[in-house]
């Protein structure tokens, strides 16, 4: 009775998780509104404090502040120019491996943090 009412519970699980979310149109209309204004952080489409907060935060700080052996970022267009930030960022420097973010994701980054003074 127990493997029974597991499979059931189980089989329910997997069917929902198979069949849910998938609404894309209404997604696409979504965003369509917001294209009137386009925010000051991102780049042709690449939303640079996205990346940041999805690949920098772990070792730079929740706020860029900076923590452990890792330098803070709040302030670095104060200390590098873009071009620089992005060689840090494409080369690696210090414990800061290379290759985190590539390509326009990473021009875009840089310009992002660029702008923090």
């Amino acid at each position: 009775m127990n493997k029974k009412l597991l499979a059931v519970i189980f089989g329910a699980g997997l069917m929902l998780a198979a069949c849910g979310g998938g609404n894309d149109e209404a997604n696409d209309n979504d965003t369509a509104a917001d294209t009137d204004t386009a925010p000051t952080n991102e780049t042709a489409s690449v939303d640079a404090e996205k990346i940041v907060s999805s690949k920098c935060i772990s070792c730079h700080g929740g706020n860029l502040e900076g923590q452990g052996n890792f330098p803070a970022l709040n302030d670095v267009g104060s200390r590098l120019s873009e071009d620089e930030i992005l060689n840090v960022i494409e080369n690696g420097r210090g414990a800061m491996p290379a290759g985190l973010v590539t390509g326009e994701e990473a021009q875009a980054v840089a310009a992002w943090l660029a702008a923090k003074k």
